[in-house]
């Protein structure tokens, strides 16, 4: 199993590959899900619902029961203050939102809508439930966020963030999951709703101008005074995502030498370039996605992008064009832990299984504890909701830190925060992060990773989140001797959901997407590249076996 490289990867999206629009949306409205087939009925995987309303996967059907399913949880749990909904710039979000408030209108919830209809960035949302409950401790607020984050054009998604502000956790998702799916096998028999236009005049529904309370705060945990003086030259690209009206506001708010490449906005994203399986995902930590921002590392000190719903962030750097999201993120938490002095000296480092041994060796250094968890950012909520973790991330180009005074900022992914701080650290350093990671990694060591996906079914990639360390019957990887094999992470001691291998000097992890029809092969060596592909042609061996049953 190897990743196929579609010859469309980083070229202009033919109009052939675009999605037709009256058609995605006509099925979402008509089309209707059978909940006796597994693919058709509600599935929250590690980032909430999925799915296309042309695959029946994500449809009216599903807003509604998933919606009536959030109200019955909230009024079981007796969460009774404001409900914080946003949507991004995918075609399928606007439809959905207009649904759910439909259904939360006719429940009398309190809910909080972007003013003027605009985009609403996922970190706004987090930002906003946890401003509001400050201090509270009765009357908490929560949040629905819509978005499928960088899936292809013809998705949709749809997110529960509870009171801690973060990603719902498995026991509130398996609750509305159970509820939404019985919904939907009753005909959505006990779903209530108004009509949108009713809903949208309701005496519950607010508006609430989620661009100003965010961008305002951004100076409690951005030193914009130094980026300003150091007169860093930045660009940014939205990638047509749901931040795409914050970036104005915050070069004039902070006076910064921002340019915003681009504005646009398109539910066909025909203006990006293809990823590489020959599909259109807005992922800013893809070379083939980020062919236009890497075009123009040359005119700026330090550039950089979001996804869609902005909860992830990719950093161009005039030294080495895009920077792997596990080399920011390294120098990203050495720069914080040793400038943010009001941080407590026990916040620990958080990462993911799947994430860079260097950040584990950058921990080290710092004297900072390391804590490992399973993909999912669910995962960090608790620790920098309380401030015992400074800094929590996903390989994937997900992050979220703490204000400068050691204070909670959000508990769901950021990517705008991030994004800024490659600028603060250029200020600062009088160096790009790509120079400074090439300065980590002469000190540190040098990591060679790679990443294989390939499609798989749901039957396989149950085998293989199964797979116990018992099951393998290997000693060593790459020649060395292995030290560990590990299906529960070390952090917290939860399932990963896959299995993770380690050497010395090497790793390898394999586990199934929680939100696509694929599975993932993570590796990395510190030795060299031979090495890596040593460990990954071994990897490939073990999960073929472990997926085909053997």
């Amino acid at each position: 199993m190897t990743q196929k490289i579609s010859p469309l990867a980083g070229k202009p999206a033919p109009t052939s590959i675009l999605v037709d629009m009256p058609r995605l949306l006509a099925a979402y409205a008509d089309l209707k899900p059978d909940p006796s087939v597994a693919a058709q009925r509600v599935a929250f995987g590690t980032s909430g619902h999925r799915g296309s309303s042309l695959e029946r996967s994500f449809n009216r059907a599903h807003i509604l029961a998933i919606t009536q399913a959030i109200c019955e949880y909230r009024q079981g749990k007796g969460i009774d203050g404001p409900l914080f909904v946003g949507f991004d710039t995918h075609a399928l979000s606007q439809p959905a939102f207009e649904d759910a408030l439909e259904v939360l209108a006719a429940h009398g919830v309190e809910t909080m809508i972007s003013a003027g209809g605009e985009f609403t960035p996922t970190p706004a949302i987090s930002h906003a439930i946890l401003v509001y409950n400050k201090g509270r401790t009765t009357g908490l607020a929560d949040g629905i966020v819509i978005t499928p984050s960088h899936n292809p054009p013809d998705n949709g998604g749809f997110k529960y963030n509870p009171s801690n502000g973060g990603p719902a956790d498995t026991e509130i998702t398996g609750w509305v999951q159970q509820r939404a799916n019985a919904l939907l096998e009753n005909g959505l028999n006990g779903v209530r709703r108004i009509p949108f236009a009713q809903a949208r005049q309701a005496a519950s529904t607010h508006p609430h101008d989620y661009l100003n309370h965010y961008v305002t705060d951004l100076a409690n945990v951005i030193d914009f005074d130094l980026i300003r003086s150091a007169g860093v030259h930045m660009g940014v690209d939205p990638l047509g995502g749901a931040g795409v009206h914050y970036w104005a506001p915050i070069a004039e708010r902070y006076k910064l030498d921002l340019t915003v490449v681009s504005d646009t906005v398109d539910p066909q994203f025909a203006f990006m370039t293809v990823d590489w399986d020959g599909k259109i995902r807005m992922d800013p930590s893809s070379k083939y996605a980020m062919q236009r921002l890497i075009g123009l590392k040359e005119q700026y000190d330090v550039a950089f992008a979001c996804d869609t719903d902005h909860d992830r962030h990719g950093v161009v750097t005039r030294s080495g064009g895009l920077m792997e999201p596990n080399h920011y993120l390294s120098v990203l938490i050495d720069y914080l832990f040793t400038h943010r002095p009001q941080w407590s000296a026990n916040a620990a480092v958080g990462k993911t299984v799947v994430s860079t041994t260097l950040i584990d060796r950058v921990a080290k250094r710092l004297g900072r504890k390391l804590y490992e968890v399973p993909v999912g950012f669910k995962w960090f909520s608790e620790g920098l909701f309380d401030g015992s973790l400074g800094f929590g991330c996903e390989e994937s180009a997900g992050a979220s830190l703490l204000r400068r005074d050691g204070s909670v900022w959000t508990t769901d992914k950021d990517g705008l925060v991030p994004a800024l701080l490659s600028a603060e650290i250029t200020a600062r350093e009088g160096k790009d992060p790509g120079q400074l990671y090439a300065r980590l990694t002469s000190e540190l060591g040098e990591p060679f990773a790679d990443r294989v996906e390939a499609a798989a079914t749901p039957a396989q990639k149950a085998r293989l989140a199964k797979l116990s360390p018992d099951q393998l019957k290997i000693e060593r990887l790459a020649g060395e001797k292995i030290e560990q094999v590990l299906s529960h992470a070390p952090g917290n001691g939860a399932p990963i959901g896959g299995i993770k291998v380690v050497a010395a000097s090497g790793w390898f992890a394999a586990r199934p997407s929680g939100t696509e029809a694929i599975y993932k092969i993570y590796a990395e060596s510190f030795s060299n590249r031979e090495d890596l592909h040593g460990i990954l042609a071994e990897a490939q061996k073990i999960v073929d076996a472990a997926i085909a049953g053997d």
